[in-house]
């Protein structure tokens, strides 16, 4: 019973450090250009963001939580 106890204080303890620790990414100001990333394509390949700016201008559109019901 208390291996069991010590185990979940351990477990609490270990994912309130994560969260102090995953801070947020401080937000860019206006005209800042964004850092660059990759993220896995629909093909598996990575897609960079450096990739599609070569091209030309770039607007990143995130649609987030659209299976919702409001």
């Amino acid at each position: 019973m208390r291996i069991r106890s010590l185990t979940r204080r351990a477990a609490v303890a270990g994912a309130l450090a994560g969260l102090v620790l995953a801070a947020p990414a401080p937000a860019l100001e206006v005209g800042q250009k964004a850092p660059d990333w990759a993220l896995p394509g629909t093909d598996g390949k990575p897609v960079k963001l450096a990739d599609l700016t070569a091209k030309g201008p770039v607007v990143i559109y995130t649609f987030i939580q659209a299976f919702t019901g409001t």
